[in-house]
């Protein structure tokens, strides 16, 4: 266990790095972890034409071999062309391909990504990372950034519910109230978008919803000049780093124990944060409402209740953000290096 990595290291694959392994293919070198991972979520961005797909595959390097590569995802922009799809059945006696996170039965310290495309137009890499996270790893509370306390960001308000399928939508309205955001903040009409339009476009058949972390991230990353990708924070001083500098990170959670339950019994939940109150308390936009019964979207949950159910991803989180945004420092390498690509 590295603790200047604090159980996560996010790493970014530069475009140039990529070699091609055949006439529309590529493949990356190989990525020597600093921390052996048991967990790996892929994150991309990329510009492709209507009648392009393309497939992501990872492989990891556990002790003294590599694993055969598992298909982290097939997508495209239109599935009419493509299919825009995680792969079943993945499994074997080194891991398993579990939607969106690659699950290891033993610690990598390597891995290489293998990207293919179909179709005549090839895509425009725009982003390539990758989270690895150490799920055995425990750390000491970081000291609270007070700054951000008693401040909250103006995030648009949707709901997830009223819509039929609504109901298990949280991911999908997460997406499109942050992409709101800086809608207004951009003045960007083409980040607008009705909730069960995100739903559609990040709609995952295999896994028959619309929670694929990865497929939430490229729908919002797919956009000219915005930066979207999955990682994991080790501590919520993070979350308030990222409200400072203007950012509303989507956070996963157990909603169960997010109120109080003694156990998890849920399949997870997505919410936007969008600041603190002024003793500390994290403040969320929660898709889970109902305007017409008098509900509100903006919802404060107690500080250790939160830090519970967000230990239940592992701290995981979306961060979507314009590339030329200013963003903070990442001390324990839990997000980009910068915003430019």
């Amino acid at each position: 266990m590295n603790p200047k990595y604090r159980g996560t290291v996010f790493v970014e694959v530069e475009r140039q790095q990529l070699t091609l392994s055949g006439p529309n293919s590529w493949v990356s070198p190989q990525i020597q972890l600093p921390i052996l991972a048991d967990q790996l979520i892929l994150s991309w961005n990329a510009i492709i034409s209507q009648q392009t797909g393309i497939t992501l595959e990872i492989r990891a390097f556990c002790h003294d071999h590599w694993t055969s590569y598992y298909t982290a995802a097939h997508w495209s922009p239109s599935p009419q062309y493509f299919p825009r799809q995680s792969v079943a059945g993945q499994q074997d006696n080194d891991g398993m391909m579990d939607t969106d996170i690659l699950r290891l039965h033993k610690p990598a310290s390597k891995a290489q990504l293998r990207l293919t495309y179909r179709g005549v137009i090839p895509p425009q890499w725009t982003f390539l990372a990758l989270c690895a996270t150490d799920t055995q790893a425990s750390f000491d509370e970081l000291p609270p950034c007070a700054k951000a306390w008693g401040r909250e960001l103006v995030v648009p308000e949707k709901t997830q519910l009223g819509w039929e399928g609504g109901t298990g939508w949280c991911s999908p309205t997460s997406t499109a109230m942050v992409l709101a955001y800086w809608a207004q903040k951009l003045h960007r009409s083409d980040l607008t978008y009705d909730v069960p339009q995100v739903a559609a476009a990040v709609y995952d058949p295999t896994w028959n919803g619309t929670g694929n972390w990865s497929f939430n991230t490229a729908f919002a990353g797919a956009h000219a000049d915005i930066r979207a990708y999955v990682t994991r924070f080790s501590d919520i001083y993070e979350l308030e780093q990222w409200i400072l500098a203007g950012v509303p990170p989507i956070v996963s959670v157990s909603y169960d124990l997010l109120k109080g339950k003694a156990e998890a019994h849920d399949a997870g939940h997505l919410m936007v944060c969008i600041g603190f109150t002024k003793t500390g308390d994290p403040v969320f936009n929660d898709p889970y409402y109902r305007p017409e019964h008098g509900e509100t979207c903006r919802r404060v949950f107690p500080r250790i209740n939160f830090l519970r159910a967000w230990n239940h991803s592992h701290k995981t989180v979306y961060l979507i953000y314009p590339s030329d945004h200013s963003i903070p420092q990442t001390t324990y390498h839990h997000w980009a290096r910068s915003a430019k690509c």
